[in-house]
């Protein structure tokens, strides 16, 4: 299954393509190389152990880990699992590359920093992650920014898709469908991203690894908004598209009103000057994407409706 056939074809072994920045990462890198892709069926990133034969089988020229630990609260408890899978299995993805002169890719988060300021946060900036996930993600980017020495780190955040099961997009649909009010954090500001939109951010970073490139970016979509403009976003874009809702009220609430187990940053803002100064272009707008993701999924829910039938 992970045999390549063409050999004079750039290599690339791609982690978590089932995931729903992964899901999209199998299209745009096509465009690459050959994509050799595997999931968690495949590859348990809870045993790291098992990583060095996969990686030694395929014999990449370049490794893109979409792979991760996401449940934020859950890290709380579970805290030596993400730390395995977010910390050390790309410890030993790095390890491996170096081994063979491989570029390595790894996505990361703004969740490594505390939200403190009150600008963009630049790739230079001091980290703080206020909990175990963002902890986690730090550990990893900083095995690979010491290990292997062909890397980029692609930092994102609030990444929704239509492969998606519980990104926040996804999740306001179905709670907008149930019932009449929600309940929305409003003083917690940040960028949505459209996975499809990373997905081929990353693909069009991947020719420009050089040695002179080596380092940490920043991608999200362009623009900013709270969770609550979010969501209101989210059902005015849905009901253009006759998604069923029957949500008549969003009230904003503050993150007091709202307590989780993991503490979130306040203001999550990426910088991305240095992403689109090395691609040329600025991010999509948030909303635009959002629009785009809609119109899909709204696609893909009435084929599958129509097959049902």
């Amino acid at each position: 299954m992970l045999q390549t056939q063409k050999a004079d074809m750039t290599r690339i072994l791609l982690t978590g393509a089932n995931g729903q920045v992964g899901a999209e990462l199998r299209q745009t890198l096509g465009a690459v190389g050959e994509v050799i892709a595997i999931d968690r069926t495949q590859w348990d990133l809870s045993n790291p152990d098992a990583i060095r034969p996969v990686v030694q089988a395929v014999q990449p020229h370049l490794i893109v880990n979409a792979a991760a630990y996401t449940a934020v609260d859950k890290a709380e408890s579970e805290l030596e699992l993400a730390t395995t899978i977010n910390g050390k299995a790309p410890q030993v993805l790095a390890e491996a590359a170096e081994k063979l002169d491989a570029g390595l890719i790894h996505i990361s988060t703004d969740y490594v920093f505390d939200g403190q300021q009150s600008r963009p946060y630049l790739d230079t900036d001091a980290t703080n992650p206020l909990g175990a996930y963002g902890q986690s993600k730090l550990m990893g980017e900083e095995a690979v920014r010491s290990i292997c020495r062909k890397h980029l780190i692609v930092r994102t955040a609030w990444v929704y898709g239509v492969q998606g099961k519980g990104n926040f997009v996804k999740t306001m649909l179905r709670v907008g469908a149930q019932r009449s009010e929600l309940r929305v954090v409003t003083d917690q500001i940040g960028a949505p991203t459209w996975a499809r939109d990373l997905a081929l951010a990353i693909a069009q970073l991947a020719p420009h690894l050089t040695p002179e490139t080596v380092g940490t970016y920043h991608y999200t979509n362009s623009g900013v908004c709270s969770w609550y403009d979010f969501a209101i976003a989210i059902f005015e874009e849905a009901r253009t598209l006759d998604f069923p809702l029957t949500v008549q009220q969003v009230v904003p609430i503050s993150t007091e009103e709202y307590p989780t187990p993991a503490r979130r940053p306040a203001f999550s803002v990426l910088s991305l000057q240095k992403t689109a100064a090395l691609l040329g272009s600025h991010p999509p707008y948030w909303r635009d994407s959002l629009r785009k993701m809609l119109a899909g999924l709204r696609a893909v829910e009435t084929t599958i409706a129509s097959v049902a039938k």
